[in-house]
């Protein structure tokens, strides 16, 4: 008979406790530590076989046989490093309503070939029909079960032998072997587990869907994303379509690479080229306080759109408002503007906005986000096929920033005539004859080159 303890898990983190504790060492939280009863499991459920484990030479393992699934999707395919790993865990995690059962069951019905097990235990199998003929299902092998308790579910799956399992959501999953509510930390841990399992004995890919705290994280214990193989994290704005797939965990593939799509009535629209619609098409015209960006997301290069507004601050105090970057780097960026180029900002207010809902984190936007406010300042517009990559120094020199080549290429693809670079970046190829390279050192010199000012 399995051997039954009692232990103290925080909700927050998952961080396990022999008694209780008002504030949790791992996270900070305060009051967040419950008692729950767990079963510690036998070996055999966790795998373990010792007698027929054998040691193996690195040399003589075989790895020709790997085989991966095509999911009939480019961004997701590239984000996996290839295609679906047979006998892996992927976990996805989201906001809640940000598309991740719309994602896993679109996966299903795009790959006619694939026979997959659909389980849901938050929507009933109608449900989930209504929204597979909105997402416009053919001929997909697609079987849909809707069950909470783990035991039946791996049951079904032995029977049905399914190419993919989903399972929506893991915080509704229960086993009987943990005398607890699903959702607890024992239950999520132990059912992860167990899936685990099965994935690694039957050679199938499971696709994991969780809930996110409101941290951002996502939740149940910790050891649930050390547990799975690929951490998927689903970003974006429910006040925007666009929507970022991003891998923020992967043993099969790198995790530099991210994919756009767009939410529409008919499911997630994959977007091959991101940068033309973060960029405003507005080639006609031109308006004050906006430059183009050349930044870099992992290895994929997006242009985006920065806008700032400069105006004189109305209630003596003036304002920084920012969406899209951290409000602590525009201040940075305006001391070093106010230090060496004179730009005084004591009665001025400040707006800055990334466009698309995107929030990024590459400094190479520095440049474009110094223009765009002296751009609104001087009230002059800066043309439109101009583009910038630099990081900006506290000294107010403009760093260079890390493959530039790609950033030039993708410059002249989107038909760009100007980008300026820091002059101390370093070219390893010669770039396309139809963009313009110009290198720049300190923000005075650029400001020159833009405005005309000394």
């Amino acid at each position: 008979m399995a051997k039954v303890k009692k232990a103290f898990f925080c909700k927050n983190c998952g961080h396990e406790s022999a008694k209780w504790l008002g504030c949790c060492p791992s996270c900070g939280e305060w009051n967040t530590f419950v008692e729950e009863i767990v079963s510690k499991p036998a070996t055999s459920a966790l795998g373990i076989n010792n007698s027929n484990s054998k040691a193996l030479l690195i040399n003589d393992i075989d790895i020709s046989h790997e085989s991966r699934l095509n999911l009939n999707s480019v961004e997701i395919n590239r984000i996996l490093g290839g295609g679906l790993v047979c006998g892996s865990m992927i976990l996805v995690g989201g906001e809640p309503g940000i598309g991740k059962s719309t994602l896993s069951l679109q996966i299903a019905l795009k790959c006619p070939d694939i026979k997959t097990l659909y389980v849901s235990g938050e929507e009933s199998a109608q449900q989930i029909k209504i929204r597979a003929a909105r997402l416009g299902s053919n001929d997909a092998q697609c079987y849909i079960l809707s069950e909470t308790l783990l035991e039946t579910i791996i049951m079904q799956a032995k029977e049905l032998k399914p190419d993919i399992l989903v399972i929506d959501s893991i915080q509704t999953l229960y086993t009987e072997r943990i005398d607890s509510s699903a959702g607890s930390i024992s239950q999520i841990r132990d059912c992860a587990m167990q899936l685990l399992k099965f994935a690694k004995e039957t050679n199938t890919p499971v696709f994991v869907i969780g809930h996110i705290t409101k941290d951002g994280t996502i939740a149940g214990p910790k050891v649930l994303e050390h547990i799975v193989d690929v951490v998927l994290q689903f970003e974006g704005d429910s006040n925007h379509a666009y929507r970022i797939l991003r891998a923020t965990k992967n043993r099969f593939g790198s995790t530099a690479e991210i994919g756009i799509f767009e939410m529409q009535n008919t499911g997630l629209r994959e977007i091959e080229n991101p940068s033309e619609i973060l960029i405003s098409q507005h080639n006609d015209l031109s308006f004050s306080g906006v430059a183009i960006a050349a930044t870099m997301d992992g290895v994929r290069p997006l242009f985006i759109e920065t806008q700032s507004l400069v105006s004189t601050a109305a209630y003596g105090v003036p304002q920084r408002s920012t969406t899209g970057i951290d409000v602590r780097r525009l201040n940075m960026l305006l001391a070093v503007l106010e230090k060496r180029a004179g730009f005084r900002l004591a009665m001025k207010d400040v707006f800055f906005n990334i466009t698309g809902g995107l929030r990024i984190s590459d400094t190479a936007a520095d440049m474009a986000i110094i223009s765009s406010v002296l751009s609104s300042n001087f009230d002059v517009p800066i043309p439109v096929s101009s583009c910038f990559c630099a990081e900006v120094g506290l000294t107010g020199e403009l760093r260079p920033v890390s493959h530039i080549n790609q950033r030039i290429g993708e410059a002249a693809r989107l038909n760009f005539k100007k980008i300026f670079i820091s002059r101390y970046s370093k070219l390893e190829d010669k770039p396309p004859v139809n963009i313009e390279v110009i290198s720049v050192a300190k923000i005075e010199e650029l400001m020159k080159i833009l405005f005309g000012k000394n």
